[in-house]
């Protein structure tokens, strides 16, 4: 699944009426940057000691939808992974562990039995059923539905006792379990979605969870308010914030916001109001674990069909510029599509193979002249394409550099580009609709994935996979990743990943850039949340309080 891209925000109600964008605050605000290498990575900040009334907390953008579903985003995400539960959990160091489901188990390779929790109830106060659970399940897994994918390999979905889901599947399995900490694995009150219809998700109707909050309204154009639930089935650790209101704002808009008080925190994908936000008295950040990196896909649209052009441009790209203009220096160069949060087993291996793939030329940081003249042979022997390759952008900051640094790179190596600037809206239809990239050669995608294991991404470039744009179809690469995907011990699923890797690098078949760190920035007297991206699954408002 990818982050959401930026797009231009709607101005907040009442007080909080600013101008947005998607422009960015670096360059307004004398250009901050901050320097990756030195950045601290942390999991959580300090435990809070008290309550808080009532938050301001601000997304990108106002959620489409509410229903994870039918529309997953970033925005959505962060609302919902404080009001809707799992079966298994998330938590701040990316690892999992039980919730709505007691235990989790394999009886064999191919037999998943799921213990649900006792004494849980939704928001409406009926109580959770084995019925809901294979229901929710079940929901998740019709085709036309966003966590389809992770039910591929699923034969059946059966309630096996009254406290007892089982799931049997076709072929091992050794993400599903991890899946089901992500949005494959919400349950949802069967009676309330089936009576909303289509309705659900939308605004004015409840949700249908288990969480520790519930949404209690969302003023359409305006603002989204969850409130704590007072009867929630866990009290061993009651939420500390008693309401949350999210608006919406990015770029300066942001900035504004949080600097002067009138919002009191936001978790981040756009580095340039981090960089800004950073040096602002009473505004703390801080930088997490995160799986999201910065690719260039391309299309079948034809210019690019040639891996050789492909290869091409990843060797004249200048990745260390993208990082620090694009990202105000809070990003890193990187030579694979997934960013080291993914690394949840096999660290040090992973980190091998990814420091392996920066010294090859086709991934360096910075191109030197051996490599733009590797790439004008490339480029001479592929022949360049009768039309300029067309790259879209949406007109934020760091689209904007990327696009300008493949123009740059195009242009010594022979290559003409053309960028072509769509609205937001217009970009998002990229990601669902395959008409929608027609005319497009190359589209820059931040990308992520809800499971620290890279295989989660890797099945992207498989043949016939949504997320291939490009139509690149090797039957080895796909006996790869199909074999890691059913290989259950760790040290072999990497290997296998590894190699899997290393054909997708070599064929090129995306071009990655850079990895971002996940960043929340606070109010000073705020503490308490998680400061990884485990914020779109895990309910981080629950921990939000004041310090003592």
């Amino acid at each position: 699944m990818r982050t959401k891209l930026c797009t231009t925000a709607a101005g907040l109600a009442g007080a909080l009426l600013f101008t947005a964008g998607c422009s960015g605050a670096s360059t307004g605000s004398g250009g901050a940057t901050a320097d990756a290498a030195e950045l601290k990575l942390t999991n959580t900040t300090a435990k809070a000691s008290g309550e808080a009334a009532s938050v301001n907390w601000l997304v990108e953008q106002e959620p489409g939808s509410l229903d994870l579903d039918r529309q997953g985003n970033t925005s959505g995400r962060t609302v919902l992974a404080n009001v809707c539960e799992r079966l298994l959990q998330l938590q701040p160091d990316l690892t999992t562990e039980p919730q709505l489901a007691a235990k989790a188990e394999y009886t064999d390779d191919r037999t998943l039995v799921l213990t649900l929790r006792d004494g849980v109830t939704f928001h409406d106060g009926s109580p959770m059923t084995a019925d809901d659970v294979v229901w929710s399940l079940k929901r998740h897994a019709q085709p036309e539905m966003s966590e389809s994918d992770e039910y591929e390999d699923v034969d059946e979905i059966t309630k096996t006792g009254a406290s007892e889901v089982t799931v049997t599947f076709k072929e091992p399995s050794a993400l599903f379990m991890k899946a089901l900490a992500g949005d494959a694995g919400i349950i949802m009150d069967r009676e309330t979605v089936e009576k909303q219809g289509d309705d659900y998700g939308t605004p004015g109707r409840p949700d249908a969870c288990t969480g520790p909050y519930r949404l209690k309204s969302w003023d359409s154009g305006s603002s989204i308010n969850i409130e704590r639930y007072a009867d929630y089935w866990d009290d061993s650790s009651p939420a500390l914030t008693k309401n949350v209101v999210f608006r919406w704002a990015t770029g300066s808009a942001l900035v504004n916001a949080v600097s002067t008080g009138a919002a009191d925190g936001a978790y981040l994908t756009a580095t340039g109001p981090a960089a800004v936000l950073a040096e602002k008295k009473g505004v703390r950040a801080y930088y997490g674990q995160s799986t999201t990196a910065w690719s260039l896909s391309p299309t079948d649209s034809g210019a690019l069909k040639d891996a050789r052009l492909r290869k091409a441009l990843s060797l004249a790209l200048d990745r260390e510029g993208i990082a620090k203009s694009g990202f105000s220096g809070l990003a890193t160069p990187w030579a694979t599509p997934v960013g080291p949060g993914a690394w949840g087993y096999e660290k040090a291996t992973f980190e091998k193979a990814q420091t392996d793939l920066e010294k090859s030329t086709a991934y360096t940081a910075s191109p030197s002249s051996d490599d733009i003249d590797e790439a004008k042979q490339l480029v001479e022997e592929a022949g360049a394409p009768a039309q300029p390759i067309v790259v879209a952008s949406d007109g934020g900051e760091s689209q904007t550099v990327i696009t300008n640094a493949v123009r740059g790179a195009a242009q010594k190596v022979g290559l003409e580009v053309n960028v072509k600037t769509v609205p937001p809206s217009q970009y998002d239809e990229f990601f669902a609709d395959p008409k929608a990239r027609e005319g497009f050669d190359l589209i820059a995608v931040d990308w992520y994935i809800s499971k620290a294991d890279p295989v989660g991404f890797y099945d992207n470039g498989m043949s016939g996979s949504a997320n291939n744009w490009l139509g690149y179809s090797d039957s080895g690469y796909d006996t790869l990743v199909k074999k890691a995907q059913q290989t259950i011990d760790d040290k072999q699923r990497a290997k296998l990943v590894i190699e899997a890797q290393s054909k997708f690098a070599d064929a090129a078949v995306w071009i990655p850039l850079v990895q971002v760190p996940s960043v929340l920035v606070l109010g000073e007297k705020y503490t308490g949340p998680p400061a990884s991206m485990v914020s779109l699954y895990y309910p981080w408002a629950a921990d939000l309080g004041t310090k003592g």
